[in-house]
């Protein structure tokens, strides 16, 4: 699976520190000093779904198999990015890879760890990144749209149609507003293809000190608010609780974090709203030896779930049978829900539903 998230921000925010506790690792130096991160560190992480283990126990299945996503720790970002200044050249090739944006922002006070604007502003703070990704957005759609116009008054259909994409995105940008204002639905995988950094989805990740875990402080409202008006998503964090609970273990997690008012770990909240944020559901494989979880994208047929688990499934589908996840905990398991009638027969145009327990026949 390619899915994954880019952990973004400037420089002292938490980025290595929640990287590493997504992680559990120590992959990413976390340190007090700017671009500690020099290289993108990629780690791979569970996506947390208890249903998994109600499937598992009900199938009586030997093993669980979660399905997973891809995090990557992007060196911080700072003032003149775009212009190549700091590590910007390496933070904008970075982020240009990656499928969805996590913007971490300092909601903490601390005369132990420096900020390097020297004051805690979260919102100018994002200020910061934003111009510097439409920044970057600018310079590439400034220099690629006069040769297109050019090839399109001279006839060539399609520099013309890029033309018309890039023109009400460039307008958008130089209006002081991303990239992902001004795209159209039924356009975005034409605008996918032009790699721009203010068109990805974006999911704001307050770092809040350890007494503000549980309802937040006056910097993330500041946050939640912005969010809000953006259409992006808001989660709150204490990157210092989130370091602590990964190296606890996993029995001892829960009472922990009861202890702290917390009823689930701030990192599963990143992870599931990261999983949101690309448009990502869940459907499930289920027997004696295995229950797996497997991600699609939303929207995605049949055939293309078939193909999730193996290419020869996609190629030779013929059929899924599939069973609701409710039915399946209602009717006890595959058996009863054929028995109740529950189990459906699904062709190639079937869209694939969160939760689905599905059995693919195929034939190569």
């Amino acid at each position: 699976m390619g899915f994954n998230c880019g952990i973004v921000g400037l420089p002292n925010v938490g980025k290595s520190t929640l990287f590493n506790a997504l992680t559990a690792t120590a992959a990413a130096q976390a340190a007090n000093y700017p671009f500690c991160t020099i290289e993108p560190n990629l780690g791979r992480v569970a996506v947390p779904d208890a249903r998994l283990t109600t499937l598992a126990g009900i199938a009586k299945s030997a093993k669980t198999v979660p399905t997973s996503l891809e995090f990557v720790d992007i060196a911080g970002l700072v003032r003149g990015a775009s212009r190549g200044e700091g590590l910007g050249n390496q933070f904008l090739a970075t982020i240009r890879e990656v499928d969805a944006v996590i913007h971490v922002l300092r909601c903490f006070e601390s005369s132990d760890v420096t900020h390097v604007e020297g004051s805690v502003d979260p919102i100018r703070d994002a200020e910061t990144v934003q111009t510097e990704l439409m920044l970057a957005d600018l310079d590439s759609l400034e220099r690629r749209l006069p040769a297109l116009q050019k090839r399109g008054r001279g006839g060539d259909r399609e520099s013309a149609a890029q033309a018309a994409l890039i023109e009400p995105i460039l307008a958008a940008l130089q209006a002081g507003h991303p990239a992902r204002t001004a795209i159209p639905a039924e356009q975005a995988e034409a605008a996918r293809r032009l790699q721009l950094l203010t068109a990805k989805p974006v999911l704001y990740v307050c770092n809040v000190e350890e007494d503000a875990a549980a309802e937040g402080n006056t910097h993330s409202t500041r946050v939640a608010a912005l969010a809000a008006a953006e259409g992006a998503g808001c989660v709150v964090v204490s990157a210092a609780i989130e370091a602590e609970v990964s190296q606890l273990p996993e029995g001892d997690r829960p009472a922990f974090l009861e202890g702290l008012g917390l009823s689930d770990s701030g990192l599963d909240r990143v992870i599931r709203a990261g999983y949101d944020l690309l448009g990502l559901i869940t459907f499930f494989t289920c027997g004696p030896k295995e229950t797996r979880a497997w991600t699609v994208v939303r929207g995605a047929r049949a055939p293309q779930a078939a193909g999730a688990i193996h290419g020869d499934f996609e190629r030779g589908f013929i059929a899924a049978e599939t069973i609701a996840y409710q039915d399946y905990v209602a009717c006890k398991g595959e058996a009863g829900a054929r028995d109740a009638g529950r189990m459906r027969i699904e062709g190639r145009d079937y869209l694939v539903r969160d939760g689905d327990v599905m059995l693919f026949r195929f034939n190569v």
